[in-house]
C-alpha cells in the first residue's frame, strides 16, 4: 500500500476537506505576494468568484473548460493553462488541494496539451485522417505525474513509419519532423496568450545529432544496444502519455529489459554509482538554504530524494516488480515495504520531498518562472508570506532542517561500497598477474610498460581527472587488447594514440560508458593504420560509433550536403564555421565508413560509392559557402557561374580512403563579362579567384583538421594554365590542343557542382568532344606510349597494388578508354557501366567486368588495412580476403593473379601485344 501523502505547508489545516480550507487567506496572499496569480485572477473573474465562494472543485471544472469552443489549439491550450494554474495555486494555498492533487492535475493537463498538439499538427497537413503512428512518451516529473507549476516537459517523440499519416509525397521521417516542429512551436511559443509548456527534447536518443522525432525502430535499436545509465534512470518514470498511446505502451513494453535488468550488472551498478556522485558534484551553488540555494539541485534538495529512490530501484527493480513505481513517494514506500530501505528513511524522505516540492511551487507561483533558487531580502520574505510564514528567515530555518534530513541520507548513499567500487586490482592482484590471467606473455615487462603510461610522458594522462578516467577503463581495455588479433601491434598503436592526443579524458569516459566500443577500437588499432592515425588526431571520432546507426551507409549526396550545411551560409555568417562543419561531417563519415569496411558491414564498392558521395557533398557545400562570401564583395557575373568537373575516381563515383580529388574549374558564360558587386572583377579573374577560394575551402586545414588533397593538374595546359577557364575555352582547347591522355581522362569526367542547366550543358559538351573521330592507329600508338611511360616512372608499391601492377586497374582502364574513343561509344564516367556497354557493343571485353569489380574491392580495402600495399599482418589479410570474397589471403593473391591475366588477355586481343604478368 502507498502511504497517504501529507502537506506540510503553513497555508492552512491538513489538506483535503474543502470546507476547512482558508480561501480568504489564500486569495489575499495570492493577490499580495503572487503577481502572476493576481493578474490571472483579474483576467478570470468567473473563476475568482467561485474561489472567493470556496467552490474550489467548481472553479477547477470551469478552468478545464476555458479552452472549449476555440478552434485554434494553441490559443485554447494557453487559456486552459492559465485558468488551471491560477485555480490550482489558490486551492493549494488554501489547503483544499493536496500536493499530489496539484501535481496530478498539472500532469494530466500536459497529457491533454501534448495530445491536442499532436492531433492538430497532423490534421493541419493531412485533414480528415485518424492521428495514429505518432506518440509521446512522458519522462521525468511529467512521467511520474509530478509536474510543478512552471515545469518543462521532457517528452520523447516517436513515430511508426508504417502507420504515420502523411501526404503521398512525404517521406515518413520528413513528415514526423514537420509534426514535431509544429508541436514544439504550438506549446512553447510565447504569444500574447502566454505559453503552454516549454518543451525539452534533449532526453531523446543521441539528441545532439538525432531528429526531433525518431522512428520506433531506431529507438529500439538505441535502447537495446547503446543507451547510457542515465537513460535507464530516466525511463523509470516513463509512460505513454499522448498520441498513439497504445503504440507507446507497446514500445515501453519492448524496452522493459533495458530499464529493469534481472541480473546484477556490476558495470551498470558502477555507472549508477558514478551518476549518483555526479548529482552532488555537478552542483556548485550554496550547500545550505539561503540566498541562491536551489531546492532542486542543492545538497538535500529535490533531486537527491528522487535519485535516492531511483538508485535503489535501478539496482533491485529488475528482480522485484513491486519496486517499479513512477512516483517518488510510492517508490520510497515500496522500497521500505521490500526491506531495501528503512521505514524511517522512507517516511522522513517522503515528508521532506513534499515540503521541498511545496516550496518549489511557491517560488514559481510568484511570476510563473521556472526557478528553484531562493531569492534574498524582500523577495525571500515575499515567498515566505505567500507560503503563510512570517518572513524569509522562518522559511530558511524550516528548509535547513528538511534538507539536512535528505543530505545525511544521500551522503550515506554515495559512500556505500558497491561491488564495482572495490576495484578490479584488489580481486585480480597485481597488474602483472592480471596480464598473465588475460593470456599476455612477458607480463613483467608489459606491466612496467603499462604503468609507465601514467608517469607523465603522455600529455593526455597528466591530469588527475584523466588518470582517474583512464583507471576506470583500464581493466576493460586490457581485456580487449588481449582479444586483439595481434595484441602487440594494437598496444603499439594505442600508445601512438596516447602520444598524439592533447586530451583524452572524454575518450576514456566514453569507453567507460560504452564498453562495447572497446572491441571496435581494438579492431581499428589492429587493422586500419589510417583510421588509428586519424583517431589519434581526433579521438572524438569514436563518438560516431556509439549506436548501430554508425553501420548504416550515410545517405546520398543531398543528405550529406544537408548535414554539412546545417546552418545555411548567408551574409554575415561565419565562413570558418562552415568549413569546420564540412570537415567534421566528412571526417566522421569517412571514419565510420572505414569501420564499416573492416567490420565487413557493407560491400567495399558501396563504401567506395559513399566516399565519393561524401566528397561530392563537400564540394557542393564548399562552393556554396565560398560563393556566398565572394558575392558579398564582388557581386555576381551576370549569366555566368562556376562549374566543378570531377575526373578520375571522383568522376567515376568510387573513391578510396586515400583518394585525392581530381577536379577542373570551369565557368559558363563569356570570359568578357564583369561582376556587379561593390568591387567588380572581370569574369576570368572573378572565377579564378573564386576557384582558389573553393580549393582552399576543400584543402586548407582548419581547427577541425584537413579535408582533401585537391589536384587540378588535369585542367587545360596543366599547372601552366589558369585555374578556371570558360566552358567555351575549355571546348576549344579540348578540340584543338588536347593530348590523347586528356581525352582519355575526359571519359571519366562528371560535373559535380553548378546549376542543373550548367551541368547538363557541360555534360553535353564533353560528349560532343569525345565523339570526335580518332584515327585508330594514331590512337593506339598514343595509348601504348603513355602506358609505357607510366610503367617506367611509376612502379608498383607491392603485391597488393591493384592499380599499377601490370594487368591491374590502370591497364584495364586503358583498354576501356581506348575502345571508348576508337568506337565512340559507352561514354559514361562510371567504369562498370562503360564495360557493360562496350560488351553489349561486341567489344573484346570478356571477363573485364569481374576483374574490375574484384580489383576495385581490393584497392578500396587495401588502402585502409594495408596502406603500403605489401603483405599485411595475418588479421588484415583476413579482412582483405573477406572484402574481396576470397576464402583466405592465399586464395585472394591467386584470384588477383587470375584477374590480372584476364586483363592481359584483353590487352592482347585489343592491342595485339602480349602483356606479361609477373606472379
Amino acid at each position: 500500500m502507498v502511504a497517504p501523502q501529507s502537506v506540510l505547508g503553513q497555508g492552512g489545516a491538513m489538506a483535503g476537506a474543502e470546507q476547512a480550507a482558508n480561501w480568504e487567506g489564500a486569495l489575499e496572499r495570492a493577490r499580495n505576494h503572487g503577481p502572476f496569480l493576481a493578474r490571472g485572477l483579474e483576467r478570470l473573474p468567473g473563476i475568482a468568484g467561485l474561489l472567493d465562494e470556496g467552490s474550489g472543485e467548481d472553479a477547477l471544472n470551469l478552468a478545464k473548460q476555458a479552452g472549449e469552443g476555440i478552434g485554434d489549439a494553441g490559443v485554447a491550450l494557453r487559456r486552459e493553462k492559465l485558468a488551471l494554474a491560477v485555480t490550482l495555486a489558490v486551492g493549494d494555498l488554501a489547503g483544499a488541494f493536496t500536493l499530489d492533487r496539484v501535481m496530478q492535475e498539472l500532469s494530466a493537463f500536459a497529457d491533454r496539451a501534448l495530445d491536442r498538439a499532436i492531433t492538430a499538427a497532423i490534421l493541419r497537413r493531412v485533414p480528415d485522417t485518424e492521428p495514429a503512428g505518432f506518440l509521446a512518451l512522458a519522462l521525468g516529473k511529467h512521467g511520474a505525474r509530478e509536474l510543478n507549476y512552471s515545469s518543462d516537459i521532457d517528452p520523447i517523440l516517436l513515430y511508426d513509419a508504417e502507420t504515420l499519416p502523411r501526404r503521398p509525397r512525404d517521406e515518413p521521417g520528413e513528415a514526423a519532423q514537420r509534426y514535431a516542429r509544429d508541436i514544439v512551436q504550438m506549446l512553447s511559443q510565447n504569444t500574447a496568450e502566454g505559453y503552454v509548456f516549454r518543451v525539452d527534447l534533449r532526453l531523446r536518443p543521441a539528441s545532439e545529432v538525432s531528429p526531433l522525432a525518431i522512428s520506433t525502430a531506431a529507438a529500439l535499436v538505441h535502447y537495446e544496444s547503446s543507451a547510457l545509465a542515465w537513460e535507464r534512470a530516466a525511463f523509470i518514470r516513463a509512460r505513454s502519455c499522448a498520441g498513439d498511446i497504445a503504440a507507446g505502451r507497446e514500445f515501453l513494453s519492448a524496452i522493459d529489459g533495458f530499464i529493469w535488468r534481472r541480473s546484477l550488472d556490476f558495470g551498470a551498478i558502477d555507472a549508477i554509482r558514478r551518476l549518483t556522485l555526479r548529482i552532488r558534484a555537478g552542483h556548485d551553488g550554496p550547500r545550505v538554504p539561503g540566498r541562491g540555494y536551489s531546492v532542486k539541485h542543492g545538497r538535500g534538495g529535490i533531486r537527491e530524494v528522487e535519485f535516492f529512490a531511483q538508485t535503489h530501484q535501478l539496482v533491485h527493480g529488475g528482480r522485484d516488480p513491486t519496486l517499479r513505481q513512477r512516483g517518488t513517494r510510492p517508490a520510497l514506500d515500496a522500497l521500505a515495504a521490500a526491506g531495501r530501505i528503512g521505514p524511517e528513511d522512507a517516511q522522513q524522505l517522503g515528508e521532506a520531498y513534499d515540503r521541498l516540492r511545496i516550496v518549489e511551487h511557491r517560488l514559481q507561483m510568484v511570476e510563473d518562472q521556472q526557478t528553484h533558487e531562493l531569492p534574498g531580502g524582500a523577495a525571500l520574505d515575499n515567498v515566505a508570506r505567500l507560503d503563510g510564514l512570517a518572513d524569509g528567515p522562518a522559511l530558511v530555518a524550516g528548509l535547513t532542517q528538511t534538507t539536512e534530513v535528505v543530505g545525511r541520507r544521500f551522503d550515506a548513499l554515495i559512500e556505500e561500497d558497491t561491488p564495482a567500487a572495490s576495484g578490479v586490482a584488489d580481486s585480480a592482484g597485481t597488474l602483472a598477474a592480471r596480464l598473465s590471467n588475460l593470456g599476455f606473455e612477458d607480463t613483467s615487462a608489459l606491466a612496467a610498460r603499462i604503468e609507465g603510461w601514467s608517469d607523465g610522458r603522455y600529455r593526455a594522462l597528466r591530469s588527475e581527472g584523466a588518470r582517474q578516467a583512464f583507471d576506470d577503463v583500464l581493466p576493460d581495455l586490457l581485456a580487449a587488447l588481449a582479444e586483439a588479433p595481434e595484441p602487440d601491434r594494437a598496444i603499439l598503436r594505442w600508445e601512438r594514440v596516447l602520444a598524439a592526443v592533447p586530451s583524452a579524458i572524454n575518450l576514456f569516459r566514453l569507453l567507460a560508458a560504452r564498453p562495447a566500443l572497446l572491441s571496435q577500437l581494438i579492431s581499428i588499432l589492429s587493422l586500419a593504420p589510417p583510421l588509428a592515425d586519424e583517431l589519434g588526431r581526433r579521438p572524438e571520432l569514436l563518438d560516431t560509433l556509439i549506436d548501430r546507426s554508425a553501420f548504416d551507409l550515410p545517405g546520398g549526396v543531398g543528405a550529406l550536403a544537408a548535414r554539412m550545411a546545417a546552418r545555411p551560409m548567408a551574409l554575415g555568417s561565419d565562413y570558418e564555421d562552415v568549413l569546420d562543419r564540412i570537415r567534421v561531417v566528412t571526417g566522421e563519415t569517412r571514419f565510420a565508413l572505414g569501420v564499416q569496411l573492416i567490420e565487413a558491414a557493407h560491400d567495399p564498392l558501396e563504401i567506395a560509392a559513399a566516399l565519393s558521395d561524401t566528397a561530392e557533398a563537400a564540394i557542393r557545400v564548399a562552393v556554396a559557402a565560398a560563393e556566398a562570401v565572394f558575392v558579398e564583395k564582388h557581386g555576381k557575373v551576370p549569366g555566368a557561374e562556376l562549374v566543378v568537373l570531377g575526373l578520375g575516381r571522383l568522376g567515376g563515383g568510387f573513391l578510396t580512403h586515400a583518394s585525392d580529388l581530381d577536379i577542373v574549374y570551369l565557368f559558363s558564360g563569356s570570359h568578357e563579362g564583369e561582376s556587379d558587386g561593390p568591387r567588380p572583377l572581370g569574369a576570368t579573374l572573378y572565377f579564378n579567384r573564386l576557384a582558389q577560394r573553393v580549393s582552399a575551402a576543400l584543402s586548407v586545414p582548419t581547427a577541425q583538421g584537413a579535408l582533401y588533397e585537391v589536384d587540378t593538374r588535369l585542367r587545360p595546359q596543366g599547372n601552366q594554365g589558369p585555374l578556371a577557364v570558360s566552358m567555351e575555352s575549355f571546348a576549344r582547347y579540348q578540340r584543338e590542343q588536347a593530348w590523347t591522355w586528356e581525352h582519355m581522362a575526359l571519359t571519366r569526367a562528371r560535373p559535380l557542382a553548378g546549376s542543373r542547366d550548367a551541368r547538363s550543358d557541360l555534360q553535353a559538351l564533353i560528349r560532343d568532344i569525345l565523339s570526335a573521330p580518332h584515327e585508330a592507329a594514331d590512337l593506339k600508338e598514343a595509348v601504348l606510349g603513355m602506358r609505357a611511360d607510366m610503367a617506367a616512372h611509376k612502379q608498383p608499391r607491392g603485391i597488393l597494388d591493384a592499380k599499377l601492377l601490370r594487368g591491374g586497374l590502370v591497364d584495364l582502364e586503358f583498354i576501356v578508354h581506348f575502345l571508348q574513343l576508337r568506337e565512340q561509344v559507352a561514354f559514361t564516367p562510371r567504369l562498370p557501366e562503360a564495360i557493360a556497354q562496350l560488351t553489349a557493343a561486341g567489344m573484346p571485353t570478356g571477363g573485364l567486368a569481374e576483374a574490375e569489380r574484384f580489383m576495385t574491392c581490393l584497392l578500396v580495402a587495401a588502402r585502409l588495412v594495408a596502406p603500403d600495399l605489401t603483405r599485411p599482418p595475418a588479421a588484415a589479410q583476413a579482412v582483405l580476403a573477406k572484402a574481396c570474397g576470397a576464402e583466405n589471403f592465399a586464395a585472394l593473391v591467386q584470384e588477383f593473379t587470375a584477374r590480372r591475366q584476364t586483363v592481359a588477355a584483353c590487352w592482347n586481343a585489343v592491342f595485339d601485344i602480349e602483356l606479361e604478368i609477373e606472379t
